[in-house]
């Protein structure tokens, strides 16, 4: 990739979350290490999808790079700009140009504020529109946008479905006009039907305005829908990255080919001579994860070496990027 082409670039982030004990005097006796050393980057327009089974440390990711859990170690580069040594009114004005959708429609709007009030708020704190009058005119053509009444502004969360709900988020995400967005699993919690409505109309938005997305799921037939590359991760590290089309027809980690065995295909001739991988035991925790590769207590072709030696990140060619020692 070229440099001038590149969005975010994240090198060797992590996000730890200390472990203490003590009630009066508290002592630090290890860490929950939620991300552990990952690197990617994201081209201008691109959607990278980050899939992974729960906990594994995708949404606490994306909201490491937006700063709202400021980064143990590691940098993001936004723009040329490292997030992790902006502060105060610096990374205020950065905001403007990063913005997420979060997971719940249900708990990430006020139920005490109109949603008129919900959208309108970015436009108040980063001063853009002078006078109600136009920030009222843009909420209205942002609801339109995301496919609703305009009139529905003095409307209450609690009046609306889960997908309307949803819709309000992405356009409260829209308001600053936004050059970046983490998408953190935004359909999970959505109907199946709704689903590909969201999906559609971030599409849509992408092509309009011309959006880069991060797009946090565990559905990986969603992700393959919508995503240009997909990274997979696992226990706070990335296993694999590859082009969608790649990673999908010539999965070469031991745990991205066991997550797409388990993806159903409607085509019943296809899926009775497929071979699902079951893969044995539980995810080790976070606060204590395996030595050397941290898949390798469930790994169906572990080696000596893995339980020793931690993989390194590489690149195989095509930008096909795997941490095994397989390859």
């Amino acid at each position: 990739m070229s440099d001038n082409n590149i969005l975010l670039d994240v090198q060797d982030l992590k996000m730890y979350f200390p472990i203490t004990q003590g009630l009066i005097i508290q002592r630090h006796v290890g860490d929950i290490k939620a991300v552990d050393g990952i690197s990617f980057s994201i081209k201008k327009g691109e959607t990278l999808g980050l899939v992974g089974e729960s906990g594994c440390g995708k949404s606490t990711t994306g909201r490491a790079i937006l700063q709202l859990y400021r980064p143990t170690g590691g940098h993001v580069f936004f723009k040329g700009d490292d997030l992790t040594k902006l502060k105060g009114e610096a990374l205020r004005r950065k905001r403007r140009q990063m913005q997420m959708i979060f997971q719940d429609p249900y708990a990430s709007l006020n139920p005490r504020m109109t949603v008129g009030n919900i959208i309108s708020e970015p436009l108040e704190v980063h001063n853009i529109y002078r006078t109600k009058a136009e920030r009222q005119e843009r909420v209205q053509e942002l609801l339109r946008v995301v496919g609703l009444n305009p009139y529905f502004v003095n409307r209450y969360p609690h009046e609306f479905s889960g997908g309307q709900r949803q819709r309000i988020g992405v356009a409260r995400a829209l308001a600053v006009n936004p050059e970046f967005i983490v998408c953190d699993e935004p359909i999970s919690a959505l109907d199946v039907s709704i689903q590909a409505q969201i999906i559609n109309l971030l599409e849509d938005l992408q092509a309009e305005f011309n959006l880069t997305y991060l797009f946090i799921a565990h559905d990986l037939s969603v992700v393959r829908h919508i995503s240009d590359r997909v990274a997979v991760m696992y226990l706070g590290k990335l296993a694999e990255l590859a082009d969608r089309d790649e990673l999908y027809n010539n999965p070469l980690h031991p745990y991205t080919q066991a997550l797409l065995s388990a993806v159903p295909i409607p085509d019943p001739v296809i899926e009775e001579k497929r071979q699902r991988i079951i893969l044995e035991g539980d995810v080790p925790s976070p606060a204590n994860p395996p030595t050397g590769c941290n898949f390798s207590t469930r790994c169906p072709r572990v080696m000596d070496i893995c339980k020793e030696v931690d993989p390194e990140f590489r690149d195989l060619g095509g930008d096909h990027w795997v941490a095994c020692h397989l390859y």
